[in-house]
């Protein structure tokens, strides 16, 4: 039995899966903002999972950060009490197991690849297009973290080729990275609002402004035509840079059935040489991808 568990800022989940991947537990709990806290809910959680199944399993384990090489303790997590904590030892101690640990957006692309939208492929690049924007990177189903623990952190480069619009706004917006001109500002679900309302719309929440844009409105329209271009320039970039067998996408903005049409096309007008026919997927397991990726961080034969 493989368990996987996906720390998020407001809830916790873990899951139980057997070897074709079947759900045998699920379960979701608020996530304390303590770090002790998080341990312990980690433990009754894996308790609880491993009384309700009759069975002990592995445990894998997503977060949003990753583990630093050079220090051996959490970075860059949005749940910032994990910072600087050598998470992975303290729960492998509390666990009396070794615990598998990675990026919440490397365990979306450890999932779709062993059994998801690019279920069998070589190499995929899964992007989490939500609040931000993060990604990962899954070769032969196993996550790629590099040298640095931080392959895959694109939304955290300047968008490609931008014109003088984009520049004004990258001047206007800095990231919490403290960069300016990350692609995160563009293409997360918050860069696409704060677009609409800097086009003359009102602050409204994503799935708002989609609506609008299928009612026609043009400023919806043009603020998902203008994300439409901004996400093909930026996924052309890594086609030039890794050429993925394919790129799943999951995250709110995921949802939006039309990237699917118009995206791939675009992409071809910035990659080198114009040929491209990388598919582009929503993420076959959607909000579970996290959870279930981290159960696969353990994979069979293991």
């Amino acid at each position: 039995m493989r368990i996987g568990i996906d720390l998020g800022g407001t809830k916790t989940e873990i899951i139980a899966l057997d070897d074709s991947g079947n759900v045998l537990f699920r379960h979701r709990q608020p996530t304390p903002h303590d770090y002790l806290q998080t341990i312990e809910l980690i433990a009754s959680l894996v308790d609880l999972t491993e009384k309700e199944t009759g069975q002990s399993g592995t445990v894998g384990m997503g977060i949003p950060g990753s583990i630093s090489p050079y220090t051996g303790v959490v970075k860059n997590a949005n749940s910032t009490w994990l910072n600087g904590k050598p998470f992975d030892r303290d729960l492998s101690q509390r666990l009396n197991r070794e615990v598998r640990l990675a990026n919440d957006a490397n365990c979306l692309a450890v999932s779709e690849a062993v059994d998801g939208a690019a279920a069998g492929e070589h190499t995929v690049f899964a992007v989490i297009i939500g609040t931000g924007c993060g990604s990962g990177i899954a070769i032969n189903g196993h996550s790629h973290i590099g040298g640095n623990g931080t392959a895959g952190e694109w939304g955290h480069n300047p968008l490609p080729w931008m014109d003088d619009d984009e520049l004004r706004y990258r001047a206007e917006v800095s990231c919490y990275c403290g960069k300016q001109g990350c692609i995160e500002t563009f293409i997360s679900g918050t860069g696409f609002a704060t677009d609409y309302h800097r086009l003359g719309g009102q602050p409204l929440k994503g799935s708002e402004i989609i609506r609008l844009a299928e009612a026609q409105d043009p400023v919806a329209e043009l603020a998902l035509s203008r994300y439409e271009l901004r996400l093909a320039k930026s996924l052309a970039h890594v086609v030039n840079i890794l050429d993925p067998d394919v790129i799943v996408l999951g995250g709110g903005m995921s949802n939006v059935d039309r990237l699917y049409q118009t995206v791939p096309g675009l992409v071809k007008n910035w990659v080198f040489g114009g040929e491209c026919e990388t598919p582009i997927r929503k993420a076959l397991h959607g909000d579970s991808s996290g959870v279930r990726g981290a159960a696969w961080l353990w994979p069979l034969g293991e």
